[in-house]
This record gives C-alpha cells, sequence and structure tokens, in this order.
C-alpha cells in the first residue's frame, strides 16, 4: 500500500476529486493548508498599494491505495490538477506498513 500526498490549487478540488472517484479511489482526506514553493508567495496590489502574500491557500488530499492502483492515481491526479503554470503543486508518495479499519478490526488492503 501506499499514501499519496498531494498539494493541489483549491480550484482545482472539484476536479480532483471527480477523477479520483471515476477512477475508484475509496476515500480521501481533506485538509486546508497554506505554504509557498518556487514562487515564493504572490504580489498583488489593493488600492494602488503592492503587497505578497508569502504564504499561499491550497489543499492538501491524502489516499492510501494498494500498490495495483498507485500509477493510476498518480496519473489522475497530475493530469486533473494542471493547468501548465506555477503553483499547480506537488504529489508525495510514501509507503505504507499497515492499514486497520477500526469498526472491524479489517488489515491490509481489504481495510482501506
Amino acid at each position: 500500500m501506499k499514501r499519496i500526498e498531494a498539494i493541489v490549487r483549491p480550484e482545482k478540488l472539484q476536479d480532483v476529486k471527480t477523477a479520483l472517484i471515476e477512477v475508484g479511489a475509496t476515500g480521501m482526506t481533506l485538509e486546508d493548508v497554506r505554504g509557498f514553493g518556487r514562487q515564493k508567495g504572490q504580489t498583488s496590489t489593493y488600492r494602488g498599494i503592492s503587497y505578497t502574500v508569502e504564504f499561499l491557500t491550497k489543499k492538501r488530499l491524502v489516499l492510501v491505495v494498494p500498490d495495483a492502483q498507485l500509477e493510476t492515481v498518480l496519473q489522475t491526479i497530475a493530469k486533473s490538477a494542471a493547468t501548465g503554470t506555477i503553483g499547480d503543486g506537488k504529489i508525495f508518495v510514501s509507503p505504507v506498513e499497515a492499514a486497520i479499519r477500526i469498526r472491524t478490526g479489517e488489515t491490509g488492503e481489504i481495510a482501506l
């Protein structure tokens, strides 16, 4: 099993969620996060005064998927989150050693 953590633009969240459901992703966790990467924030102008927003608002999706589903899910997130401009986000993949469904005690991939 693999844990996928995807940081995406807020306006792309619905597209990513819909695409993941279509490829059979069974669940995900969503968090509102703020941060910056290579773009180092964003400069805006309000009433003639420029200011910099250092930490941009993003959405973080966390999913755990079976190894067999990993590539499909990664490609789905990358394709549905892309706008082609800086700040589209990142995807991180980590191994998962165990999963336990608390309600039933099921373990492994069946617990997903």
